[in-house]
């Protein structure tokens, strides 16, 4: 599949990479333009484009950039893509870690709903709640005992399918996260983020999802991501986050 990737960051640089070591032809973009994204492309064998270079003619999206950069990008940039194309999301909100605040989402809006408003184009919302050392390298052959999960949300049926497959493709198994409303289980701060969860654990962590507890669980980040020091690793986020976001 042709696929473009909007941000070169820990979660879309590494997923760029999975995707071409799969066999999938990728282009990746950022807001700076092609010059800057080249030399990460020509590592990876990827194609440097402008952004609108990354939604022209591709057979799906994903966006790997911040909800800030989400909110500059031009509104027409999706105008020409067919409707049968996903639109992918891997963004989070952490404004307890930088980002500005979104009044929509801090009065209860899903995140996801907040991203697709913004765009005026439906979205699928896959790949937030895998750490990126989990993505790059804990992916395993499909029946492997240890494979991990990724939980996939959205509205449309066919583009969750299509997004379950590549998840299938790069090492994980897909779990149907439900509607695009519905993924707020999947959330920053919520058992099934971040947990590096097998399959079966993941549809527990989604179904143990408590909705609004998350943005008080949340604001808790900033001190107890202190007590792992400078440089955490990642069996030592993996844990934390177990214990914050499912303790029982």
């Amino acid at each position: 599949m042709k696929i473009g990737v909007i941000g070169i960051g820990n979660i879309g640089g590494t997923l760029a990479r999975e995707l071409i070591a799969a066999g999938h032809q990728v282009r990746v973009a950022n807001s700076r333009g092609p010059d800057d994204v080249r030399p990460f492309a020509e590592e990876i064998g990827a194609e440097a484009v402008d952004t609108r270079g990354a939604v022209d003619g591709v057979g799906l999206v994903i966006l790997a950039i911040p909800l800030s950069g989400i909110a500059r990008l031009p509104r027409s940039l999706f105008d020409g893509v067919p409707q049968t194309v996903p639109i992918v999301t891997t963004s989070n909100y952490y404004p307890e870690l930088g980002d500005s605040r979104i009044p929509e989402i801090d009065a209860g809006q899903v995140e996801s709903v907040w991203v697709s408003e913004q765009l005026g184009f439906p979205v699928i919302k896959a790949f937030n709640n895998i750490l990126a050392h989990s993505l790059a390298n804990l992916g395993r052959p499909q029946g492997t005992e240890d494979r991990l999960a990724i939980a996939v949300a959205g509205d449309n049926a066919v583009q969750k399918r299509m997004v379950m497959g590549l998840v299938a493709d790069i090492g994980f198994d897909p779990v149907d996260g439900g509607t695009l409303e519905e993924s707020w289980r999947q959330q920053p701060s919520t058992p099934a983020y971040c947990c590096d969860w097998d399959a079966e654990t993941m549809r527990k962590a989604l179904a143990a999802a408590v909705e609004g507890e998350a943005p008080g669980k949340r604001a808790q980040l900033p001190e107890q991501f202190g007590t792992l020091g400078a440089t955490p690793s990642h069996t030592d986020i993996v844990a934390l986050n177990r214990s914050l976001n499912w303790p029982a």
